[in-house]
């Protein structure tokens, strides 16, 4: 049969040009990468057109407004813009599994100071603040088969992970306090002080009062 093949319900399939379909293909993979996102980017929108939104950003990126230095969870319960109101241009705000102090965390933290100590000698240096949480999904690395798992799937050492878990928040965000205190690489001007936020009753309470270095 001439003109290609009929359909069961005697439908004539519709054809498109190779070039049409990789088109189509691609407009549906660019909508279904933007589906989750979109909604956000309404609110940009309307964000860029506020005429008000940028006004008194601080002078220099590294200097917010409240010289605050936020560590939290990347939990999305746990936003330093919901829960502690933080706004635009008011804090450093670093999220990671737990809110741990981690070598990558403490070089981040090491290079802001340092960035006050050649740029802005005069400072105001900032306070680091530690927040960990409640009921925090990092504790389930505290089970040996997902560790495990979890270590081969990103190609690390297990026992990196094993310090991980917020089992304790009070405990841990000592550690955490004292493990900022305790590196060199941090000026000693920086403060640093140790939270928990409770996920239940929305409060944060404060384990640790900002201190610096002896």
């Amino acid at each position: 049969m001439q003109g290609g093949a009929i359909g069961s319900a005697g439908v004539r399939p519709i054809r498109r040009p190779p070039g049409a379909l990789r088109a189509s293909g691609r407009l549906d993979h660019e909508r279904q990468n933007l589906s989750n996102i979109a909604p956000l980017l309404d609110r940009n929108r309307a964000f860029a057109s506020d005429p008000g939104a940028l006004q008194g950003m601080p002078r220099l990126p590294f200097i917010p407004n409240l010289n605050l230095y936020v560590v939290t969870c990347i939990d999305c319960r746990v936003d330093p813009a919901h829960i502690l109101g933080v706004k635009l241009g008011e804090a450093l705000v670093q999220r990671n599994i737990g809110g741990r102090i981690t070598p990558a965390i403490l070089a981040d933290i090491a290079y802001a100071g340092y960035l006050v100590d050649t740029k802005a000698p005069e400072g105001p240096y900032f306070e680091v603040a530690i927040i960990h949480h409640t009921d925090c999904g990092s504790t389930l690395l505290a089970d040996d088969d997902l560790r495990h798992g979890f270590a081969q799937r990103i190609g690390t050492d297990e026992r990196a992970l094993a310090d991980t878990p917020v089992l304790d928040p009070s405990r841990t965000v000592q550690t955490d306090v004292n493990r900022v205190l305790w590196a060199e690489e941090i000026p000693q001007n920086i403060h640093v002080s140790g939270h928990v936020y409770d996920v239940d009753t929305g409060l944060v309470t404060t384990i640790v009062d900002a201190r610096a270095r002896k």
